[in-house]
């Protein structure tokens, strides 16, 4: 081995790496010791111990992967340390060997890749596995490592939200600059099995981030075995016992396997030190700036361009000629106009397989080649020697996103003059990659000659069509299928290893009756139509999608008295019948009318209030869900807010409504639906207040148990218009005050009625059902309550700021007060369930409305909010209480019949 020369972090800040053990399978041990790698130049590119940086063909050697690397590696010789300014980690650990950071000889790449897979295969033996490769640093170690011990799938995660694809699950990780990875197979079947599975990450640390994905992952779908895979191993003793304890936690078996093992000795102070440092010096101007082309590259359409998506076993020998296929284009394309010189072929954030093996075709064809990716994770630029990040580049991320800042470290060529072939794929290829301060604009003001080389790569949803005809047809390239030579006695057999859902299974689990019901695949049958007004409920087509069945024929209304009396006693569901909607008369029509132009104002500024806060803590790529049908109105306005453009760029943001039925869950398929259309990560739920907390505790089971029996993970985040039980994080007030969508039923609610879960009528596969009341179309005011509070939102605009600001510099942790307060409640009126108990001015008229009251309290007789309440109780003759210590202005308690 080469003697690297002593790196400056530790000569200048004492940052120490030391060895602790090489490891190597039992084939790489007969290797016979050499030159392993070269030493690392002071321009930071590595380089094998024979002349590659030739800048003629002529003087290129060509290397096998196999031969790059052989006998043992010491840590130093695969990372040097590095810095960056982060308050929790003031230090990073540059590989040698992973193409990240430095420019690499790609057969130096795959060949710390191979030598990990075999120690992964040393550790499986015959056994089947999936493999896993953590974004955005170890994409291509982990497709070297599938690819090297044959996996029947390889799975990356992804931080990129793909709209054609559905996310079946995720996991967050601790120090990263963008923390959710999420995992998006096409289909689920090809990940979702109990096959051992193998993580690969390019380093542990402390292994923290490795257990916790693991135990995630492991609540999603248990394994009995998994085995994670790195380059370099830096746990601490204390760490390593840490690890055993968690693993141990699980019940899982959890191994370890890496190339070397060691230790990092970090300086006290050394955060303080780095923060000292001077600003680096990014993005180089040089005196005369670079050319720019770009090549459209041909690739297959039903090819997996890398493993966002899952690629299989059968995908490998078309992704190999494919691989071949462009790089005769990009040799071609060089050959004219660069011909001679050097090439770094830079990879982008998570595309590095395919640009790696791109790199390595390039290499075998007698062209000097490194390979390089960009980054989102900024480190610090020091020009000096034995400093492993000499020059840096920041730019403008090409796809939108709210962390718009990227990197690229090094790019450059001892002595040498190379071409810069970025490769990217549709979604980077935007205005923002050439605008100013975009990478194409940073790269040729450096002096650098830039060819952005775009590869179409495979739609989502066509690999699922595929895969899903293939897993349906009985094909064994969506089964992850054993190695003809498996002997293991206990691995599960091919039929056992696939899991896939579809209407069969689905009816299993009683249609679309349960939350808890299997996911549907989307290849699996077409969805229900969602429904839109006029032809269901009186809002505007572009206001709402109701994703529910149309139930307007059926005979479902029951006698008041009688339906309670069938409720309480247990031999019927709420959500099985509806009642005889209650029409007040002209002195409540009144009231209504005043109490709206009283509230319009307050409305409008609540309704701005929690949008704006969506947006800002959940992005503009948000997606509006409400839980039909006292959320419905409150996404209505919600969306008018957005899309007026007061205050802010208009934003258009799709609007659904789906039904929740507390004991029952949310609708499974129509979560199967916003999973198939949408980022399930971008779905937000809304509603329109919380009276003491049941629907925000059914919305995080339900949504447990859907992502529990193999759905997409949502966000069990509910954001209300008003939060007086203090249950929820996102309001836009926690005032309990008269919210005048309460006032009514479905005449204010867009002629909806409350929405029916009855397996009479709800099959499999069916969305939850509603009526559209047509003939109370002369009553409706619902358009009336939108039009009025989208008119206030000019008044209340500059108020806003100020609102979302107060909200979001408050503590607000829910403290379930609400539910406390109607404990006692139950406990001093002999109320037998809290269910009995609901607060709030919502919930009361609810009562009021729909139910059988036994009476109302008021904390004040005569407070303005629930004037309408009193005139209800009028009219049903149900006795008004004042108690001045109540928690809310008021609370309606049912009447518990005799069974």
């Amino acid at each position: 081995m080469s003697t690297f020369e002593t790196p400056w972090a530790t000569v200048n800040l004492g940052i120490e790496l030391h060895h602790g053990e090489s490891f190597a399978a039992r084939s790489a041990e007969d290797d016979v010791p050499g030159e392993v790698l070269a030493a690392r130049s002071a321009d930071g590119v590595t380089g094998e111990s024979v002349d590659v940086a030739a800048t003629s063909a002529e003087r290129f050697v060509a290397l096998s992967a196999e031969s790059v690397l052989t006998g043992e590696l010491a840590i130093g010789a695969l990372v040097q340390p590095g810095l960056r300014r982060n308050p929790r980690r003031a230090h990073l650990l540059v590989s040698t060997v992973l193409g990240k950071h430095l420019p690499t000889d790609p057969r130096i790449v795959i060949g710390a890749g191979n030598r990990l897979a075999d120690l992964v295969r040393e550790v499986l033996g015959d056994r089947e596995a999936v493999v896993l490769g953590f974004a955005e640093t170890a994409t291509g170690l982990g497709h070297c490592v599938a690819a090297r011990i044959d996996a029947g799938c390889y799975l990356h995660s992804t931080r990129r939200h793909e709209s054609r694809a559905t996310t079946l699950t995720g996991f967050e990780e601790g120090h990263s600059h963008a923390t959710s990875h999420l995992l998006q197979p096409a289909p689920a079947a090809i990940f979702a099995n109990d096959l051992p599975l193998v993580l690969v990450d390019d380093e542990i640390s402390t292994g923290d981030t490795a257990i916790d994905a693991v135990r995630a992952l492991h609540a999603f779908a248990p394994r009995s075995h998994y085995v994670l895979a790195s380059l370099v191993d830096m746990r601490t003793p204390a760490d390593r016992i840490k690890f055993e304890a968690a693993a141990a936690e699980l019940g899982a078996r959890i191994d370890t396997v890496c190339l070397a093992s060691g230790r990092t000795e970090l300086p006290a102070g050394l955060i303080d030190t780095v923060t000292a440092l001077p600003e680096p010096r990014l993005n180089p101007i040089a005196t005369e700036r670079g050319s720019y082309g770009r090549i459209e590259l041909t690739w297959p359409a039903d090819v997996p361009e890398g493993g966002r998506h899952g690629t299989l076993r059968s995908d490998n020998a078309a992704f190999d000629v494919a691989v071949k296929s462009i790089a005769d284009e990009v040799n071609s394309r060089l050959d004219a106009e660069f011909a001679g010189r050097p090439v770094i072929v830079i990879g982008h954030e998570e595309l590095m397989y395919l640009p790696l093996r791109l790199a390595a075709d390039l290499a075998d064809a007698g062209i000097p080649a490194r390979f390089q990716t960009t980054t989102r994770s900024p480190a610090y630029v020091l020009d000096e020697p034995g400093y492993p990040l000499r020059r840096g580049f920041r730019f403008t991320a090409p796809e939108p996103d709210p962390t718009a800042q990227r990197y690229l470290y090094n790019a450059q060529w001892p002595d040498a003059d190379p071409v810069l072939l970025v490769v990217i794929d549709p979604p980077a290829d935007t205005p923002e990659l050439v605008a100013p301060g975009g990478l194409v604009d940073v790269l040729t003001a450096s002096g650098a000659d830039v060819l952005i080389a775009v590869v179409p790569g495979a739609d989502p949803r066509a690999l699922h069509a595929g895969r899903t005809a293939e897993r349906v047809a009985g094909t064994a390239s969506l089964s992850v299928s054993y190695n003809d030579s498996a002997t293991s006695a206990n691995a599960p057999s091919r039929k056992e290893s696939t899991v896939a859902t579809d209407s069969a299974g689905r009816a299993e689990h009683g249609g679309g009756s349960s939350s808890a019901a299997a996911p549907k695949e989307p290849g699996a049958g077409p969805f229900p139509e969602a429904l839109h007004g006029p032809a269901f409920g009186s809002y505007a087509p572009e206001d709402v999608s109701w994703l529910l069945k149309d139930l307007s024929d059926a005979d479902l209304e029951a006698d008041v008295t009688e339906r309670e009396r069938r409720i309480q006693a247990g031999v019927a569901h709420y959500a099985e019948s509806l009642p005889v909607e209650f029409q007040p008369d002209a002195e409540y029509r009144e009231l209504f009318d005043r109490v709206l132009a009283d509230s319009a104002e307050r409305l409008a500024l609540a309704v701005a209030t929690v949008a704006e806060l969506v947006v800002a803590e959940r992005g503009a790529n948000v997606v509006l869900v409400s839980l039909a049908r006292a959320g419905t109105p409150v996404g209505v306005l919600m969306r008018r807010w957005l899309v007026s453009g007061i205050g802010r760029e208009p934003l258009t943001v799709p609007h659904y409504a789906v039904s929740i039925v507390r004991d029952r869950g949310i609708d499974a398929v129509a979560l199967d639906y916003l999973a198939r259309h949408h980022d399930p990560s971008s779905i937000v739920f809304v509603d329109g207040w919380t009276g003491k907390g049941a629907i925000t505790h059914e919305l995080t089971a339900a949504l447990d148990d859907y992502h529990a029996a193999g759905g997409a993970r949502f966000n069990d985040e509910l954001v209300v218009l008003a939060d007086p039980a203090n249950c929820v994080r996102t309001y836009g007030t926690r005032d309990d005050f008269l919210i005048a969508s309460a006032c009514l039923n479905s005449t204010v609610s867009g002629l909806v009625s409350r929405t029916v879960l009855n397996d009479s009528l709800i099959g499999p596969g069916e969305f939850h059902g509603a009526k559209f009341y047509r003939d109370l179309i002369d009553a409706d005011v619902s358009n009336q309550l939108i039009d009025t509070v989208t008119a206030a939102f000019d008044a209340i605009s500059d108020k806003v700021p100020a609102a979302v600001a107060a909200i979001r510099d408050s503590d607000r942790t829910p403290d379930w007060s609400g539910w406390a307060s109607v404990e006692k409640v139950r406990a001093e009126y002999g109320i037998s369930t809290v269910n009995y108990v609901k607060p709030g001015v919502g919930e009361t008229t609810r009562v009021l409305l729909r139910r059988v009251p036994w009476r109302v309290l008021v904390r004040e007789a005569d407070a303005p909010e629930h004037a309408h309440i009193r005139l209800l109780a009028a009219a049903r003759n149900v006795p008004v209480e004042v108690v001045p210590d109540l928690a809310y202005s008021c609370m309606g308690l049912i009447k518990e019949l005799p069974r």
